[in-house]
């Protein structure tokens, strides 16, 4: 069990500070995101004369932007789940069935980082046409979320495999109340 923890605690570590750095370059690419959109905005309707590479640029930012925040959304649940199955089972089949699911996400988590990279690699053939820019670089950003993912993913089967063991207290994920959250 100690190593269990061990190798929770310093996952977990890892994944804090890939989700701080994640959050904190997120919303400079949503500021800069919002910014190309305004400038497009005021050339084309206040100039009238559209600039040909804002859409472009915003779109690249725009994933980049999710690429950075995917793993730290993964880890907290935050993408839509239907869990009315889990809740209506025991705790340990409960449990056992979520390991299960998590190594079936991991399995697919491993392949599509593979792919990615694949895709990145191959993305210097070509060339973003209005902002000049190889496209590997607009690519990377899958590769980038779905290694962070795969991270969350080994953290939650590790915790996962603890609340299997009963030392469900110790090992769940402590998450932050929200204020529209029902308190059932």
């Amino acid at each position: 069990m100690i190593i269990l923890r061990n190798l929770v605690t310093v996952i977990s570590a890892i994944n804090l500070f890939l989700s701080k750095i994640g959050r904190n370059i997120a919303w400079v690419l949503v500021t800069a995101m919002i910014c190309v959109i305004l400038l497009q905005v005021f050339c084309r309707y206040v100039l009238g004369s559209a600039l040909p590479w804002p859409e472009e640029a915003a779109r690249a930012l725009m994933i980049w932007m999710m690429a950075m925040v995917a793993g730290e959304a993964y880890r907290r649940g935050s993408f839509v789940a239907i869990d009315m199955f889990l809740h209506a089972l025991p705790d340990k089949a409960s449990s056992l069935f979520k390991l299960f699911l998590l190594l079936i996400a991991g399995v697919v988590l491993v392949k599509l980082t593979s792919l990615g990279i694949e895709f990145f690699e191959r993305g210097f053939r070509t060339r973003a046409a209005s902002i000049h820019i190889s496209r590997a670089w607009i690519y990377l950003a899958m590769p980038v979320c779905f290694f962070t993912m795969l991270l969350a993913n080994v953290e939650l089967c590790l915790r996962e495999i603890g609340c299997f063991l009963g030392h469900k207290k110790e090992f769940q994920i402590a998450m932050e109340v929200r204020a529209d959250a029902n308190p059932d």
